[in-house]
């Protein structure tokens, strides 16, 4: 049996008690879909982690933005957070992420981040006729941050969702495992106050991570002073 973590951004709060409830699967060997980096302050700690347990992982799109010398079209806040860890990740952390493939392999398992037209930056809509054109059986892919089995038949999907950022409502860091046959979700609570706090002293303002209390996308998901006060507040 495998774990299958995805977009964890810096968060290693979250990544922390997910790699604790592995060990208690008695869980080895972890894959990683990407998005290692982004968002959240604690981008060394997080490389540092996968390396030293040997995590296999691809790259994501925010990896990339750290990488080159590029910025995402869609969001600032993705650009702002990018910005602030080029500034702190270590040159080992940064020639790791560079090592990453952006397409994995596993027992008939097929790992890309965003999905098989564009490994990278595809916000997959999964489907029968999609994966038709794909060749395999197995399927596992990430961006999304949200949780999702398919099952057609001859073609087995699953997005483990978010460990660092949820956006379908729950605020739980997510993973998924798989056994060779069958996929199977799993979520994990934890503190995200304390990402908060370690974002404040980052310099950066709530609008950065008060979306983490809720497992939303952006703040305009959920009205903002009642987020804001159940954030500090530590309401789960």
């Amino acid at each position: 049996m495998i774990a299958i973590l995805s977009d964890i951004h810096g968060n290693y709060v979250a990544l922390e008690q997910v790699l604790k409830h592995i060990d208690s699967l008695g869980i080895k060997d972890i894959y990683c879909l990407g998005d290692i980096v982004g968002y959240y302050p604690q981008v060394n700690e997080v490389c540092d982690e996968l390396q030293r347990r040997e995590v296999k992982a691809v790259m994501g799109n925010h990896d990339w933005y750290m990488l080159a010398d590029s910025f995402c079209d869609r969001s600032q806040t993705v650009n702002d957070t990018i910005t602030y860890q080029k500034k702190i990740i270590s040159q080992k952390n940064l020639e790791w992420l560079k090592s990453l493939p952006v397409y994995r392999e596993y027992n008939g398992l097929s790992m890309v981040h965003g999905g098989w037209t564009n490994p990278i930056d595809e916000y997959l809509e999964p489907s029968h006729d999609y994966f038709k054109k794909v060749g395999g059986t197995y399927f596992a892919s990430g961006h999304k941050h949200i949780q999702r089995l398919e099952d057609y038949g001859d073609k087995k999907y699953c997005n483990p969702g978010s460990v660092g950022q949820p956006r379908d409502g729950d605020n739980r860091a997510a993973f998924a495992t798989w056994d060779g046959e069958a996929f199977e979700l799993h979520r994990v609570a934890y503190d995200f106050t304390k990402v908060g706090e370690l974002m404040e002293q980052a310099g950066f303002s709530g609008y950065y991570y008060q979306r983490l209390a809720v497992g939303a996308k952006d703040n305009g998901w959920y009205d903002e002073k009642r987020q804001e006060q159940e954030c500090f507040n530590g309401k789960n």
